[in-house]
């Protein structure tokens, strides 16, 4: 069936219902398709790093989670420490 015979479909259902929580179920679903896409929300300087990381991950500059884990252990770790307090 192709798109067109589908809405055509659509329509005639929604036409012959007098069910007033579809006709609501249905507007609101339609309504939230036409929001905008998020990319579309995004300031120019958050869409620019989003794709130069894109760029980086596809030239292969990435860091596997473990090994940036290991790199970054004694900057958690005094992080975490810094976050105990003695109760007395």
């Amino acid at each position: 069936m192709n798109l067109q015979a589908e809405k055509l479909e659509v329509l005639k259902l929604l036409l012959e219902t007098d069910n007033p929580s579809i006709l609501s179920s249905i507007k609101k679903l339609l309504k939230r398709e036409a929001k905008a896409d998020f990319w579309d929300t995004l300031s120019a300087a958050q869409k620019e790093e989003i794709l130069q990381g894109m760029a980086e991950i596809d030239r292969g500059e990435v860091v596997e989670y473990e090994d940036f884990r290991f790199q970054n252990k004694s900057e958690t770790t005094d992080y975490n420490a810094s976050a105990h307090f003695a109760i007395s």
